[in-house]
């Protein structure tokens, strides 16, 4: 926290629902006739105000705890089981076994065998190391089952394939996963490109939701990684627009924030 004193930020307790049970069985799927990405935009919901009182000779903390409603940020992440290709294997992934052990990038792709997918999917598997250096799993999500995870890994990616990948690619096949996230789309039945960066604590800190024709991009998520780590590594300091490593932070204070606009 940015100060010794009881911090004045209004936190809002959470619960998550479990998830349901899942099966790695599933009919294959046609591809949805909106897959470019124009879908109706969705109905805004209600914002909610946080009342802060202010407290003298005390900072205000800015880590926000969310309450159990949209938005996730802030929120623990909703846990879940389910089965996973990795390593041209059949194995089980159970997101809370990564508590107090990593950070965790959770990425949600539409459909198996599709276009924009695979350049997203094999991106992160080609900089695999680079996150691994973070203390930071990454784990690939879509409502395929394991069976087709597998027969496309198996595929070469000149071939549209994705080859081996450094990262387990989830299976859900029951939709419970993606709706737990926000980013079920009901009436296609598949999910939007929701990417989620969770800590080790089991706490969201940061989410993207893009449609379906627009990648992602891996360079900001890892700039964006890499400033959630130094914030918490560093309470007293907020990160402006387009920090990376080794540049100037600010302090979130009136006076003390000036120090950084005086150098820029």
């Amino acid at each position: 926290m940015a100060c010794s004193a009881t911090s004045t930020t209004a936190a809002l307790i959470s619960s998550n629902p479990r998830p349901r049970a899942f099966s790695p069985f599933s009919q294959s799927l046609p591809l949805p006739n909106s897959f470019t990405g124009l879908r109706a935009p969705l109905l805004s919901r209600v914002a909610r105000s946080l009342s802060l009182s202010r407290a003298p000779h005390c900072r205000r903390s800015f880590v926000v705890k969310a309450s159990g409603e949209l938005p996730l940020v802030g929120n623990t992440a909703p846990d879940f089981e389910a089965e996973a290709v990795f390593d041209q294997e059949f194995i089980n992934v159970k997101l809370s076994e990564y508590l107090g052990k990593k950070y965790v990038i959770l990425f949600f792709y539409p459909l198996d065998f599709t276009f924009v997918c695979p350049t997203e999917i094999t991106a992160f598997s080609d900089r695999y190391e680079e996150f691994e250096k973070l203390n930071t799993e990454v784990l690939g999500v879509s409502i395929d089952s394991v069976f087709s995870h597998l027969a496309w890994v198996q595929t070469d990616r000149k071939s549209g394939g994705l080859g081996d990948l450094k990262y387990p690619l989830i299976s859900d096949v029951t939709k419970s996963i993606s709706k737990s996230y926000g980013v079920l789309i009901p009436d296609q039945g598949i999910a939007l490109r929701g990417l989620f960066i969770i800590d080790k604590e089991g706490v969201i800190q940061h989410s993207t939701i893009n449609n379906l024709a627009i990648g992602r991009s891996v360079d900001e998520t890892m700039r964006t990684l890499q400033a959630l780590q130094f914030v918490q590594e560093n309470p007293d300091e907020v990160c402006p627009a387009g920090w990376k490593p080794g540049e100037k932070s600010m302090k979130p204070d009136p006076k003390l924030s000036k120090d950084y606009f005086a150098a820029i």
